[in-house]
C-alpha cells in the first residue's frame, strides 16, 4: 500500500512517533522508580535515579512528567514530642567527644545513638533505638520495644560491638545523649570492656548530636507522618522493612547518589 504524501510529512510522523514511544517508555520508569521508593521520592531524586541505571534525562523533563502523572511526593514533617530520657546524673555523665564533628571517612569510627519514640493504636507506644555510622550513614543494629528498658539499647550495642571486632580499624567513639541508659552501669561497663570510647552531648543540647536527629526526622517524615496510626505490630514491621530500604535502596546525595551499603561495599571492593 502506497500513502501519497509528502517525503518531508512522512518523516516528520516517524520522528514524533519515536519522540512518543520514548516519552511513553520514561513515564513508565518514572512511575516504576516512584513506586519502588514508596512515593518518597521527589523528581531530584527520581532524576538521579534513572541516572543511575543509565538513563540520560533532564531532571525538568522529569518534573513535567511527574505532574502530568499527577506523581507528588505528599509526605511531610510535622512536630512531635521528642522523648526525653534524661532522669538526672543516675550514673556516670563523659565528655563529649564528638564534639560536633560528625564526618569521617573510616568506618566504624565514629557511631551515634539515641532513643525515638512513636504512638501506636490504643494509646500503646513504640521505641526504637538505633546506632549509626557516620561513616556512610548506615544502621548497625537496632531494637524495637513497647517500653524504654535498658535491653532496648543494650541488645543493639551488642550487636554493634561484633561488628566493631571484625571489621573495625580504628578505635571507635559511641555518642548519645546523657539519658539514663547511657549513664547505666551496664552500658558503660560494656563500652569500657570492648575498648570503645563513650562521648555525649551537653545536656538538653540537640544538636550535638544532629546526624542521630536527622535519620529519626527522614524516617518519620517518610513512613510515619501523615500516615493513620496502626498497631504496635504492624508499626514494627513497618519501621524494620523502612531500616532495610534506608540501608539498601535509599539514595543519599553526599554518598555520589548511592545507598548507605552500596557506599561501603563500593569502597570495601576500591581498597582491595
Amino acid at each position: 500500500m502506497v500513502v501519497d504524501i509528502p517525503e518531508a510529512t512522512y518523516h516528520y510522523h516517524v520522528k514524533n512517533v519515536g519522540k512518543e514511544n520514548a516519552e511513553t517508555k520514561l513515564k513508565e520508569l518514572i512511575t516504576d522508580q516512584f513506586k519502588q521508593s514508596h512515593e518518597r521520592y521527589g523528581y531530584k531524586r527520581i532524576t538521579k535515579e534513572l541516572k543511575k541505571s543509565g538513563h540520560q534525562v533532564n531532571h525538568k523533563k522529569v518534573y513535567r512528567i511527574m505532574r502530568e502523572l499527577g506523581l507528588k511526593c505528599v509526605k511531610f514533617m510535622r512536630k512531635s514530642r521528642k522523648y526525653n530520657s534524661y532522669k538526672g546524673k543516675v550514673g556516670k555523665v563523659v565528655k563529649n567527644r564528638l564534639n560536633r564533628r560528625f564526618s569521617t571517612s573510616v568506618p566504624l569510627q565514629k557511631l551515634v545513638t539515641d532513643i525515638t519514640e512513636f504512638k501506636c493504636l490504643g494509646d500503646r507506644k513504640l521505641y526504637l533505638n538505633p546506632i549509626l555510622d557516620l561513616y556512610n550513614g548506615e544502621i548497625l543494629a537496632f531494637d524495637i520495644k513497647q517500653k524504654p528498658t535498658l535491653d532496648l539499647v543494650i541488645e543493639p550495642l551488642k550487636k554493634t560491638i561484633e561488628i566493631v571486632k571484625k571489621h573495625a580499624t580504628y578505635r571507635t567513639t559511641i555518642h548519645s545523649d546523657q539519658g539514663w541508659h547511657y549513664q547505666h552501669n551496664q552500658w558503660v561497663k560494656t563500652l569500657k570492656e570492648n575498648k570503645v570510647f563513650q562521648s555525649m552531648s551537653r545536656k538538653a543540647t540537640c544538636a550535638d548530636n544532629a546526624s542521630m536527629e536527622n535519620f529519626f526526622g527522614i524516617l518519620k517524615q517518610e513512613m510515619y507522618y501523615g500516615e493513620r496510626l496502626v498497631s504496635y505490630e504492624e508499626l514494627k514491621k513497618r519501621i524494620e522493612d523502612y531500616i532495610h530500604w534506608y540501608n539498601h535502596k535509599r539514595s543519599k546525595e553526599k554518598l555520589a547518589g548511592l545507598s548507605p551499603v552500596e557506599y561501603r561495599t563500593q569502597s570495601c571492593q576500591s581498597a582491595a
